[in-house]
């Protein structure tokens, strides 16, 4: 039994669900025929994290895997240390805490870092390429996702300093654009970030 603990909700993963129901397959493993797969969907809702990822835990499932960023694994790594992880990660997963190093993981935890975050300045030079003229860049960040959006904003912050360019920062909610805040030089604080989109 595979365990699936997700942010979101089934239809804004669609593509990754069918990719993921292909790569079983190609393993040898169908749903219905020789696999049973339990989803547990957020839609949206973040602080429903812990508590799916518990039910999982209950329902004994063989493995975890954990999709739509840092929260669903941090989330499955407080509910169990004997089930293993599966996750995907845009950012350093050895420092979000989920392994002690690339080559090692340890624990139960392993996964595939896809160097989002690592990559930003790259990307800040691209842009600039692109549109040399520009000087205000616009930001997005989730609040709901504190880690991810501290290393964002401070990743792209450095970059734009370099670039000597000004930041919009606009915090997200799932569905909704809750707020935003001008930073002309350095990163805006988290809670900062969170309390501007909860009074919006």
């Amino acid at each position: 039994m595979i365990g699936v603990l997700n942010p979101a909700s089934p239809d804004t993963f669609a593509d990754e669900l069918r990719a993921f129901h292909r790569g079983l397959k190609e393993s040898g493993h169908v749903e219905g025929e020789n696999v049973t797969i339990v989803y547990r969907w957020a839609d949206g809702q973040y602080d429903r994290l812990p508590e799916l990822a518990a039910e999982l835990v209950r329902q004994q499932v063989a493995v975890i895997v954990t999709a739509g960023g840092a929260p669903s694994t941090l989330a499955a790594k407080a509910a169990t240390t004997t089930i293993p992880i599966v996750f995907n990660s845009a950012e350093d997963p050895v420092r979000l805490g989920l392994v002690a190093s690339l080559a090692r993981p340890g624990g139960n935890l392993t996964g595939v870092n896809f160097f989002i975050t690592e990559l930003t300045a790259k990307r800040m030079e691209l842009l600039r390429e692109l549109v040399p003229a520009a000087k205000r860049v616009a930001v997005l960040v989730n609040p709901a996702s504190v880690a991810n959006s501290e290393t964002t904003l401070r990743e792209v912050e450095a970059a734009a300093r370099a670039m000597g360019s000004a930041l919009r920062c606009t915090a997200l909610r799932p569905h909704s654009v809750s707020s935003h805040r001008d930073h002309a030089s350095g990163p805006p604080d988290p809670a900062t970030i969170s309390d501007a989109a909860t009074a919006a």
